[in-house]
């Protein structure tokens, strides 16, 4: 059988050895090119070792008088010019057979002179650059406004003409307009979500101002300054003329540079401006008024609401959240619409969906006098409360600071007219740092967080910027007829009862006073009526049976419980029942903006202390109040009714009427908190605020931080 041909092969096997071969002469043409390189660098190198070498051994010093020629600094040229007339013992050298005596001297005096040449060349020009740094140095620090060091080239006829200038007010008004062209960009809010490339030009856009102001200067500065007296100034000392001048004046040249210092900067006080809203027409409605709300990240509250069923083990939150945070619907009561079985921990979901139907909100944040985050701090809480990872309760919270201190929003106030609603107490957001397995996270002792209006349904006597809003109760009316029907059923109702309560022991708490209230009622069986929230009771979980024990009672007791606020409360306010405390952090240092400053209009105080000791009768203290006080406050209670529950958020705020709610007096309180500290910033104040911080409760009460009979409540241990 005949074999197939294989000259394909063949000649793919030829083309790929002329390819080798190729590749093999170039290889070895760069190789001798190389070698021919380094062959001379390393003969010139060694040239130049032999020479030196020679001529600076011990016995060929040469002694030739060399005659100098002053130097021209000037050009970049030095000649050198060494004497024909050398007298020279040769018999002092070692003489080669091969060379004559006249060829090695004429050979060693060229060596010394190329030397000599090369040596004074490399002086002149060492020399010529060490003043010209000095000269640019003396340019560029004028040039550069951030420069740190002492500005050395300038002599006392310049400064004494600076100080002049800065003396001056028309060139103070000049300064400042060229400094509002520098700082013209803070006019306008900067946008933090782009990448930050404007630094630089900005810098840039400062030093061409500087320098044009400096140009400006510069003609009426005297002679001795000028850059050609810095160049002739060719003296060996080590420091420079300008220098050396200057050293003396230290002290005054700082004190006018921190005064021109400081007339640059003025204009950056026009940034107060941007601390105040744009203004509108002198009728518009919401002047003043316009809230400006984030659209946070998804992650921070909607998200939330879809994994519902990831809040709470032992709650149903996904029905508990519905319906705008209100919960399920309930029957009528009363007769009357507007009834749903409200957690009180979904405050942030209700006052979200408020905000989104608040009549002056808007879009446009450079209108807005107040910024509202709608973070549910609460919820993201509850998420991680029982959980084994307990750093996992601030990871949400820290990333939205971030997110915060990168909106243009922020910057005009550094969060201090900013606001957020936080659906639980404030102490369970004061963990400390260095306790991470203690109770709640640290989202009120952020930094952030500290300079915002922060509104809890409980908030801290000791803080600055916690503030107390109503607790969320189970009427939420739609429409301005729903009210008034209310409040009249409220005026009629028959109350059975002098006095109730609904609540449970607090053994575990030595000061609770609630096992003595308790065993008062049980006493008083005729004049008290008792709900006692034992494990395994029910009635204390559904809102009618609730209700119906506040309406059929005048008086309802409050005492603290786990902290100083009870959503009972609220629950009998609204129910016309007057209530009655017995520490004023659980009403009148809390609520200051819903409440009536005057507490003995709406409410009975009984120190806690008296209940205590046994030394007060509940039964006799409520029974000597005169009738008609207690219609007059039941007046007024029922007349809160409105300013302390939250509407349907889907209603329109023209159904309501002139009634105001919760959210509605809330925002009030946070627009007037932050003109207030608007105006401080504006007046020049170095701090905020002006009293100790753990006076706040006493100052948001009363305006002043005065003693008061209070103060023993108060007092941190």
């Amino acid at each position: 059988m005949r074999k197939p041909h294989r000259r394909g092969g063949t000649m793919a096997m030829e083309k790929s050895s002329s390819k080798y071969r190729t590749q093999f002469w170039y290889v070895a043409m760069a190789s001798f090119l190389l070698w021919l390189v380094l062959l001379y660098l390393f003969s010139s190198s060694a040239k130049t070792v032999h020479n030196h070498e020679r001529l600076f051994r011990q016995e060929n010093v040469i002694d030739l008088p060399v005659e100098n020629v002053p130097h021209n600094h000037e050009s970049d040229e030095a000649p050198v010019v060494v004497s024909e007339d050398v007298s020279v013992d040769n018999s002092s050298l070692p003489v080669s057979v091969d060379i004559s005596p006249d060829d090695q001297m004429s050979e060693d005096k060229k060596v010394v002179t190329d030397l000599v040449e090369e040596l004074e060349k490399e002086r002149v020009e060492n020399e010529k650059k060490r003043v010209d740094s000095v000269i640019t140095i003396g340019r560029s620090s004028r040039a550069r406004r951030g420069h740190r060091e002492p500005r050395k080239a300038r002599s006392s006829g310049r400064l004494e003409a600076e100080k002049k200038k800065v003396r001056q007010k028309d060139d103070d008004e000049s300064n400042v307009e060229n400094s509002d062209e520098n700082h013209q960009a803070l006019d306008k809010e900067p946008n933090f979500f782009e990448p930050r490339k404007d630094v630089e030009p900005k810098k840039a856009q400062v030093d061409d101002n500087d320098d044009d102001l400096e140009s400006k200067r510069g003609k009426e500065l005297p002679n001795d300054l000028s850059s050609n007296d810095v160049e002739d100034d060719n003296t060996s000392e080590p420091e420079p003329k300008t220098q050396r001048k200057f050293s003396s004046n230290n002290n005054n040249t700082s004190e006018a540079k921190n005064r021109v210092i400081s007339k640059r900067n003025q204009p950056k006080r026009v940034g107060k401006v941007m601390l105040r809203p744009r203004e509108t027409r002198s009728n518009d409605p919401c002047k003043g008024k316009y809230v400006y709300m984030h659209e946070v990240p998804a992650l921070f509250n909607e998200e939330l609401l879809k994994n519902c069923w990831t809040l709470s083990r032992w709650t149903d939150m996904c029905e508990l959240t519905s319906n705008f945070g209100l919960g399920p619907r309930l029957p009528n009561m009363e007769g009357v619409s507007g009834w749903y079985a409200t957690n009180q921990f979904t405050l942030e979901v209700i006052f979200h969906n408020r905000m989104k139907q608040y009549k002056c909100l808007t879009k446009d944040s450079s209108l807005a006098s107040a910024v509202y985050v709608p973070y549910y701090p609460g919820l993201d809480l509850m998420r991680f409360l029982w959980g084994p990872f307990p750093f996992m309760r601030d990871a949400a919270a820290l990333d939205l600071m971030k997110w915060l201190r990168e909106s243009p929003e922020w910057k005009r106030m550094d969060g201090r007219d900013h606001f957020m609603v936080a659906g639980r107490t404030t102490w369970d957001f004061m963990r400390t740092p260095e306790n991470e397995s203690d109770w709640g996270n640290r989202l009120m002792i952020l930094p952030e967080v500290r300079n915002m209006t922060m509104l809890l349904i409980e908030s801290s006597p000791w803080n600055y910027h916690g503030f107390a809003v109503p607790y969320p109760t189970y009427f939420h009316p739609s429409t301005y007829a729903e009210i008034i029907q209310w409040q009249m059923r409220m005026r009629r109702i028959n109350r059975r009862y002098l006095f109730s309560f609904v609540g449970a022991p607090r053994p575990n708490l030595g000061d609770s006073i609630r096992t003595e209230i308790m065993d008062q009622c049980k006493a008083s069986t005729r004049k008290c009526k008792l709900l006692e929230c034992v494990s395994g009771s029910q009635k204390c979980y559904k809102p009618d049976q609730i209700m119906k024990f506040f309406l059929s009672s005048t008086f309802c007791l409050q005492p603290p419980g786990d902290s100083y606020t009870r959503r009972s409360t609220f629950d009998s306010i609204l129910a016309g029942c007057i209530p009655v405390f017995f520490h004023p952090g659980s009403a009148y240092a809390q609520y200051i903006w819903h409440l009536p400053k005057d507490i003995a209009k709406y409410s009975v105080f009984i120190p806690e202390k008296n209940v205590k000791e046994g030394k007060v009768s509940i039964e006799n203290v409520l029974s000597r109040i005169p009738r008609t006080k207690i219609f007059a406050m039941r007046e007024q209670v029922i007349r809160l009714i409105p300013r302390l529950m939250y509407f349907n958020p889907s209603s329109k705020s023209e159904d309501t009427g002139r009634f105001e709610d919760a959210f509605d007096v809330a925002v009030e309180g946070v627009l007037e908190r932050v003109e207030g500290l608007r105006k401080r910033i504006e007046e020049g104040k170095e701090e905020i605020f002006d009293f100790p911080e753990q006076y706040s409760w006493k100052y948001n009460v009363f305006g002043n931080v005065e003693r008061h009979e209070w103060d023993p409540y108060f007092d941190r241990p």
